[in-house]
């Protein structure tokens, strides 16, 4: 299968892959009296799924993904035995994984949108998914320890379960895209509602060693629809919508999230300069386009060791446009705006935009809206802090509309036009405490690499006439 899935990696000769799509069909046929008995039933507690964090279990990953996708014939073997690309460099990417008492035995990486793109975006166009409502990510390199061929079914459903849930409640994420060999994609649309992108397929797939690719999408809040109405009749222990949507995993251990972040970044200076120095030599073979990005994304003292340095006669320091460190959040807001662009809105004839505010620091955030905005609306945010911070505390603030997101006037970033007084203290107050709370920590070392980066955002000037 494809980076996506060259992430679901059965590869030829062994296991479900050997038996074909047509009997991949028949071991997952959604007719209750055919799918398997051990759908509903628990796993020994052997079995653990959880993020990859350390150094043991990233190179783990990495290596049970390079081993399976070298038998399926999606790469050539690599020096170093490990398949890793430049987006596990990112921040915006989490590899989970599946353990087996000491023994890494499953593997997936959920990729969020970042300055580099999607790697699928090399043959398919994701406009059209990019513009809809909520985050999208990348479904990529699974793949499953030989063996466990024979149970696979059993690791790949709570893997899948796993990473569904961490992509929803914890990776602030609605889409899924994928990219998969044409002779798995319908175990995707039969069986977990995935729906072909309306570009066509692709017959040669580089990254994936010039493989045959079709691009899928989920919208994991329709999917529940779609698997309710399914089953509506089936009894639970053969129900995949109360496998996926009700049914607790006991084997699933998720990251402690500090307040509403919604990243796990991991990789600090030490396993950067580790897996992309020591082991491989990605980074030798970067442009300047995506070494700048590096250099945007950990803007640290602590990292410039290990990050390759811009070619000669490039600025080596970053600019003030690069902006200071923000941090990924989920909160709640809503910006309220007067008629006539009315700051005040003292006149009572005001409409208020709810808001999810996903990235912050003390002079901006970032936000959906729910409805297009644009450049230079001008109102009062106000934005439920949470728990944990200073209580359940909210603060109200003059702000601006500064930027647009390139494919959508609903994403924007807004300046703080006045940190002072009361409200202001108790804005910075948060962002402080984010600050310290994370002090030591990868997640507050970095900057996420976002929408808003270079690449991505698109900044709207002034005319001359203004």
């Amino acid at each position: 299968m494809l980076r996506g899935n060259f992430a679901l990696c059965w590869p030829r000769g062994a296991g479900i892959a050997r038996v074909g799509p047509k009997k991949l069909l028949e071991v997952f046929r959604l007719k209750a009296c055919e799918f398997p008995q051990w759908l509903n039933k628990s796993l020994p507690k052997k079995f653990v799924f959880k993020l990859a964090q350390t150094r043991e279990e990233l190179e783990a990953c990495f290596r049970l993904l390079h081993d399976e996708y070298v038998r399926a014939g999606f790469m050539k073997p690599d020096p170093s035995g490990m398949r890793i690309t430049i987006h596990h460099a990112l921040p915006t990417t989490s590899t989970l994984m599946c353990r087996h008492g000491k023994h890494v035995v499953g593997t997936v990486s959920l990729i969020r949108e970042n300055g580099l793109g999607f790697p699928m975006q090399r043959i398919f166009n994701l406009d059209e998914i990019v513009q809809k409502s909520g985050n999208v990510a990348e479904v990529s390199a699974l793949a499953i320890n030989r063996r466990f061929y024979a149970a696979q079914g059993r690791i790949v459903m709570p893997l899948l379960k796993f990473l569904y849930e961490y992509a929803e409640y914890r990776f602030d994420t609605r889409h899924l895209v994928i990219a998969v060999h044409p002779q798995y994609i319908r175990f995707y649309e039969d069986v977990l509602c995935f729906q072909r992108l309306a570009c066509p397929s692709a017959d040669h797939y580089d990254f994936v060693n010039n493989m045959p690719a079709v691009g899928a999408h989920l919208d994991l809040e329709k999917a529940k629809e779609i698997l309710s109405r399914k089953y509506v009749d089936i009894p639970l222990e053969k129900n995949l919508f109360h496998y996926f949507a009700v049914a607790a995993l006991p084997n699933g251990q998720f990251p402690h999230k500090r307040f509403d972040a919604v990243t796990d970044p991991v990789m600090t200076p030490e396993l950067i300069d580790y897996f992309f120095n020591q082991k491989t030599k990605i980074f030798s073979a970067l442009g300047v386009r995506e070494i700048r990005l590096l250099h945007t994304v950990y803007n640290l003292p602590e990292y410039q060791h290990c990050l390759p340095r811009l070619p000669k006669g490039e600025p080596q320091e970053l600019g003030q446009d690069d902006g200071p460190c923000r941090y990924p959040v989920r909160c709640i807001a809503s910006l309220r705006v007067g008629q006539n662009n009315d700051v005040s809105c003292d006149s009572g004839n005001y409409e208020d935009i709810p808001l999810t505010v996903y990235e912050c620091s003390e002079a901006v955030f970032c936000a959906h809206a729910d409805r297009p905005l644009s450049v230079g609306l001008c109102g009062k945010a106000t934005i439920e802090l949470g728990l944990g911070v200073i209580g359940f505390e909210r603060c109200t603030l003059p702000v601006e509309v500064l930027r647009l997101g390139r494919h959508s006037s609903r994403i924007v970033m807004l300046r703080v036009c006045d940190a002072g007084g009361k409200q202001g203290k108790l804005w910075l107050k948060f962002i402080h405490a984010i600050r310290k709370a994370s002090k030591g920590s990868v997640v507050a070392d970095i900057r996420i690499s976002s929408r808003f980066s270079d690449d991505v955002l698109t900044p709207v000037l002034p005319s001359a006439s203004e």
